[in-house]
């Protein structure tokens, strides 16, 4: 639900004054499908308070956002994995108490001191998933493995594929592929990985990390880089498609729920913190928006067609392959540089 379908304004919202009776009201950015209407009418039944969400679609647009002064409403933000540790650099992002946070140490050893955020100090793991092709098996004669099927099948895919709007997972893709890491900080490897994406581009119909969905259940598209959580909430609709985690390796993603230091309400934010860490709500999430949960307590409440899917929970061979998109610092400019070469070409 974005601001605009709840009456109200993002001009409007802004405007509101961080008095007592905010304390009722909790204002959320986060990514689309994360929420829906029996969640928070879940959260405001147990807490009184009322939340309202607006949307990103990439890590990158919700800090400019945040930078531009154009979050200050918000109390809770959804920053992926290496996002926090730029966000805790910039100064965005408040330093946890712990003492207000119940259910933390039911997370999966795998999530917690992260080195995106050592300690877990500035937020906590919400889901995660990999990244990798949704694909129409009626539409194919070949199923993809690996992330060099676009090149190989480009002819065939020209405006009807699409990539995520995302310069790390798009470029760490291709990377990947090529050999090399994820997170690579070798220039030339970058260079070589915007390259071969310029041969790809015109084939390519748009970079969008949400918009994919109805093109790809209509059969408009019959191939998107996406989200295994995305990608497993459109199984469930369409049974002719598919979703397959490249063979040369992937990205293994971390959304977190962090709080901004410009929150108007931080007794509201940790009030949704803890009510997402409880077991019951973490696997109603998992099973309800096809979120993989890092909370253990929760996993083991899921049902087993759930906890064997695939798509959500791989095998520990594939995740094997998988690498989480670190922070790289100063490096990040020679990615969005590509980036902006890229997608304004």
């Amino acid at each position: 639900m974005a601001l605009s379908g709840c009456g109200w304004t993002l001009s409007e919202v802004r405007s509101q004054p961080t008095s007592k009776a905010s304390s009722k009201e909790l204002y959320i950015y986060t990514w689309s499908s994360y929420t829906d209407q029996d969640l928070l009418d879940r959260f405001a039944k147990e807490t009184g308070i009322n939340v309202v969400t607006d949307v990103f679609d990439s890590n990158e647009a919700m800090l400019a956002r945040l930078q531009a002064g154009g979050g200050g409403a918000y109390s809770i933000i959804y920053p992926t994995d290496y996002m926090v540790e730029k966000m805790v650099e910039l100064g965005i992002l408040t330093q946890l108490d712990f003492s207000r946070i119940t259910g933390i140490n039911q997370l999966s050893s795998r999530f917690l001191n992260p080195e995106y955020d050592p300690g877990n100090l500035h937020s906590v793991p919400l889901s995660w998933g990999t990244t990798g092709l949704i694909y129409n098996t009626q539409k194919l004669q070949e199923a993809p493995e690996d992330w060099s099927y676009l090149w190989e099948h480009q002819q065939q895919l020209t405006e009807r594929m699409t990539l995520l709007n995302d310069p790390r997972e798009v470029m760490g893709a291709v990377l990947k592929m090529l050999g090399y890491s994820y997170n690579s900080r070798d220039s030339q490897q970058v260079q070589q990985a915007y390259e071969k994406l310029m041969l790809l581009k015109p084939s390519v119909a748009s970079f969008t990390s949400d918009a994919w969905r109805d093109q790809v259940l209509s059969g408009d598209l019959v191939l998107a880089m996406s989200y295994s959580s995305d990608a497993n909430e459109l199984i469930r609709e369409n049974a002719n498609l598919k979703y397959v985690l490249p063979k040369s390796g992937s990205s293994l993603w971390v959304d977190t729920v962090a709080i901004p230091k410009t929150a108007p309400n931080p007794e509201g934010a940790y009030a949704w913190i803890n009510f997402m860490l409880q077991p019951d709500v973490a696997a109603q999430i998992c099973e309800r928006l096809s979120f993989a949960t890092p909370n253990t307590v929760a996993f083991n409440k899921l049902p087993d067609k759930v906890k064997d899917n695939p798509n959500l929970f791989p095998p520990e061979a594939a995740l094997n392959l998988c690498e989480s998109i670190a922070p790289i610092g100063k490096f990040s400019g020679v990615y969005d540089s590509y980036w902006t070469k890229l997608t304004s070409a």
